[in-house]
Parts: C-alpha cells; structure tokens; sequence
C-alpha cells in the first residue's frame, strides 16, 4: 500500500481554491423587516426604515429580506446567471419583484413536515439580468432556529457553473476521501496483525475520521439536507473535529515522546472539550480546535527536532507549510488541505517504523539461523564430544550395562536436540526434560550425584530452546559439588497479570573465577534468545547467593 497519489487530489484542491474568476456582481447591506406584504418584493420600495439587524422573529413568523445587486456584466443569450443561497429556513425568493423560486413552505412550517433545502441554486430570467441594479427579496419563516436568520451565503455566477463546479469540487474531493478510507483499512489490518503497534490503530482512526469528515462537508452538494437538520451536522462534523484534533497530536507524542506526556495530554484534552463545548459559531469552534492541534502539534515536533528523532524535520515542515494554505484558501478548503498535509507527515513517520520493523524483521531471521547454528554447535564442539567419548570408552569397559544406558542417555539428548533445533519456542516440559538427560550423562562423565527438582512448573508455558539448558551448563561448569558429591539444581516458576518468572538455582560450592568471570557465550546465547522471542519484555539476572548461584529471567506480559 502507498500513499504517493494522496499530494496529487491536494493540488487540484489547491488549484481549485486559488483559481478566482473575476466577480460578476457586487452585493450591498442587507435590511429586513418583520411581517408580510407582497409589495415588498417590488425592486422600487423604499426600504431605507428597515432593520439593519437581523430580526428577532418566534413562532415560525414570516419577515422579508432586501439585498441590494450590482451586476457588471451582463450574461450571454444562452448562460442565464443564476443565485446560490445559503440560508436557514424556508422562504420565497424574488429578483426585481419577479418569484425566481420556492424552498419550503414560508409560514406554514408549523402544520407542514420540514421541507427544502439548505443550499439551494435559482437562475435568474435573462430579461432581468442587465447591467445595473437589482434587488433580490426573500420572503422567508424560521420556525426551528429563529436564532440563525439572515443569508448566510449568497453567490452569483453562470446558472450551469454554480450547478457544475459543486459537483466537480465534490467530486475530486470525494475520490481524495477514498484514498484515506483504503488507508484506514489498510493500516487497520496491519494493525490487527500486530496488536501491539497502537500508532498504527491511530493512524488508521484518524484517516477514517477524516473520510467521515470530508463526506460531512461535500456531501451538500449532492443531498437535500434541510436547514432544521443542518445543526445535527454541524454538530457531527464538530465531534469529527474533535476527535482529528485529538488524535494527531496523540499520534505525534507516540512518536516523539517527551516528559510529563500524560499530564499534558490530558490538559490538552480539557481544552479541546472546552472550546467544543462553548456556545460559539461553528467557524469560530472549528478554529479553535485547529488551532490548539497545530499548535500542540507544533510543540511535541519541535521538541523531536530538538532531540534528534528521527523523521521530525520533515513532519515540522509539513506542519510549517499548512500555515500559508490557511490565509490563501477559504476555511473549509484550507482545513482539508492542512489536514491533509499533517496525515501525510503522520504517514512518512509510519513508514519509517514499518521500514525499522521490516529491518528488524530480516535482521531476526538472520539471528534465528545463527542461534539455531549456536545451539547445535553447542553440543557437537570437540571438546565435548572428546570426553564424552572418552568417559563411554571407560564405562563399556569397566560396566557394560551403564555404558549402553549412557549410550541411550547421549541419544535421547541429541534425539531432543533434533527436535527443538528450528523452534523458536517449545513447551518447557521438552527443556526440562531435556535438562534431566543432560545431568544422566553428566552424572556418568564425572561422577557426580546430580540432582534435579521443580517447584510451581505450569506445563502450558513456552520457552526459547535451549536456555534453561544453557544455565544448567554453567551450573555445572563453575560448581564444585558439596559434601556427599552432589549438586543440586532447581527450577522454581511463579506468574501474575504482570509477568513470568523462573528462578534457577543452584545449590554446590561455587568456583571463585565464576564470581569474577566475564559475560561468556552462554550468556550472549540466552539473551539473543530471549530478545528474539520476547523483544526488549525480558529481565535476566545472575548472582551468587549462600547456597551457591542464583539466575532469574523474568518475562513481563
């Protein structure tokens, strides 16, 4: 999956944005007046006593509207002008005194279910169109939102152009939405194959919010929303806000870590609900979740650029370059394209980490031969092979039965290690027993009365081949045996919610140059074992105690 396209939909929304035609018509004050009287449509009344405020009106009673029009220049025979509004109600609209249009039902809104359209488009008669003034009227009621009168958009241009650049704009818009939901699905199912990347799982959420989002704002153009249900979807585009807001800043401090991280994530948080929560316009909320983002944002990136993270230079770059979309475009355009361009920074830190795992995951496999070659290396070398030989020499001679038990004893164990040589884990019912074999040939090779006990083993528990067989070696090499010519070894485990543990002890007269012994390859191997199975979630520790030596690997879930 690649998001290489993604810059190509944000240049055409760019190039959208930034290319203006020259404007066809010039609109003056609006004044209103509360009431009904069809004469006031008339082109020629003289309104200048009319409210320059918008009215206060209850109970779903009509008032009117007069917008004074210039138009520069007159429309071709065939390309009628037309008028898009944007206004909450139902209402009538004349041009000049002439009925254009209907949206609704003014003044029955109370007996009738709820019906036009927030954003609607009326062409104008072409005879009515000459250069000059004009005088648009919209006889309009408001029954659920009395609060919100007036015209809240307005804009004339060609009647196809209005009808088709919506289209167009939404279309384009819509195929950038798409790239972002394949995202969110795609990086979903990585993330469920790996439930531990939760950057991942965000990345994934904000991409599907930010689909939602842009399906929230274009789909006006395409589906009749009245204005009664217009507030739902500011509100649904608000939490979609919200949560972007959140989220990337979240995202971000994943990382690029730093202190107190928690704490000011949840001021952070508080903020956000504040300005949500606040009984503002819309575009003043939305601004104020934006702003926190980046400026939230701004700060954890910098402090990655301060620390050298990696990635951060180029995610401060993208949050620098969304700064001058903002004062170039209209909101609702510059929102997109800014967001846009932070997911984009969001994404190349993505793949910087999927690129480290991937590396790491070829890196692992290259271990796992070398630890596979290290464990059967570690009982073929030479040295272990000669005396044993040696010692199987001495027992065939001097007693047959035991030197064809300890031929059985050395087969089982190479018998064991043939099974567990290409695992990465194996239950620890094979390691154990895999340690009592080792100690029946020990106990033949030295004569030594070996002895071996368990405490708490749950036979449901895996291990790494071969470590617990590792510490047996070293508890071997470096004791001396105690009174009575024993050593005794012993493997206690105890597991919570937090971690397994397994305790190895052994209890003999430890060598002296074992205190002061360096870190040896039984060590190294244990570790690489471990790190391969269980990454950096492991502890190991090795002392000496008053019976003899203690080792402790600790596994935390």
């Amino acid at each position: 999956m690649s998001l290489r396209f993604l810059p190509c939909p944000l240049f055409v929304l760019l190039l959208l944005a930034s290319c203006s035609q020259s404007p066809v018509f010039k609109e003056y004050e609006t004044v209103f007046q509360v009431g009904d009287q069809q004469e006031w449509a008339a082109k020629d009344l003289n309104d200048q006593y009319w409210e320059k405020g918008k009215p206060i009106v209850v109970g779903g009673q009509i008032y009117w509207s007069r917008t004074p029009i210039d138009i520069l220049k007159a429309p071709g025979p065939l390309h009628p002008y037309g008028i898009q509004l944007d206004v909450y109600g139902e209402y009538e609209v004349f041009w000049d005194g002439v009925l254009i249009g209907k949206n609704g039902n003014p003044g029955q809104e109370a007996v009738l279910p709820p019906e036009g359209k927030m954003w609607a488009t009326f062409s104008i008669p072409t005879h009515l169109t000459e250069e000059g003034e004009h005088v648009l009227a919209i006889r309009s009621s408001l029954y659920y939102f009395p609060d919100h009168s007036g015209i809240w958009g307005l804009e004339m241009d060609y009647y196809d152009d209005l009808l088709n650049d919506r289209l167009i704009e939404s279309s384009y818009m819509h195929l950038f939405a798409g790239a972002f939901l394949i995202a969110s699905f795609y990086f979903l199912l990585l993330f469920l194959s790996d439930k531990k990347e939760y950057a991942t799982l965000i990345f994934s959420i904000s991409c599907f919010l930010f689909f939602i989002l842009i399906l929230a704002e274009f789909s006006k153009a395409y589906m009749p929303i009245h204005y009664s249900m217009h507030i739902i979807r500011l509100q649904i585009i608000g939490i979609l806000m919200l949560g972007i807001s959140f989220l990337i800043p979240f995202y971000f401090s994943m990382q690029f870590p730093f202190p107190k991280r928690k704490l000011l994530l949840t001021i952070y948080a508080g903020v956000l609900l504040f300005f949500f929560l606040s009984r503002y316009v819309f575009e003043l909320t939305a601004n104020n979740m934006v702003l926190s983002m980046w400026l939230f944002s701004f700060g954890i990136v910098v402090f990655g650029v301060h620390k050298k993270m990696k990635g951060a230079r180029l995610v401060l770059l993208t949050l620098l370059l969304s700064v001058p979309i903002g004062f170039v475009t209209p909101f609702n355009k510059s929102l997109f394209a800014g967001f846009s361009l932070i997911l984009l920074g969001m994404f190349y830190l993505l793949s910087l980490r999927i690129k480290e795992q991937r590396l790491a995951y070829e890196n692992s496999l290259v271990q796992s031969t070398r630890l596979r070659l290290e464990l059967l290396k570690k009982n073929i070398q030479p040295h272990f092979l000669m005396n044993t030989l040696t010692s199987l020499i001495d027992w065939i001679e001097e007693a047959p039965k035991k030197g064809v038990l300890f031929i059985e004893a050395l087969a089982k164990e190479f018998d064991l290690f043939n099974q567990i040589e290409n695992k990465t884990l194996i239950p620890i019912t094979q390691e154990i027993e895999l340690c009592r074999t080792h100690l029946d040939i020990m106990e033949y090779r030295k004569e030594v009365n070996y002895a071996w006990e368990e405490e708490g083993i749950d036979p449901q528990q895996k291990i790494p081949p071969g470590i617990l067989h590792t510490l047996l070696e070293n508890g071997i090499t470096h004791s001396m045996p105690l009174e009575g010519n024993s050593i005794k070894f012993k493997l206690i485990f105890e597991s919570n919610s937090d971690y397994r543990c397994y305790t190895f002890l052994t209890f003999a007269a430890v060598r002296q140059e074992a205190n002061n012994k360096k870190e040896g390859t039984g060590l190294q191997y244990i570790k690489a074992r471990l790190t391969e199975s269980y990454h950096e979630q492991w502890e190991l520790t090795s002392e000496p105690v008053n019976h003899g030596w203690k080792n402790t690997i600790k596994i935390r879930s």
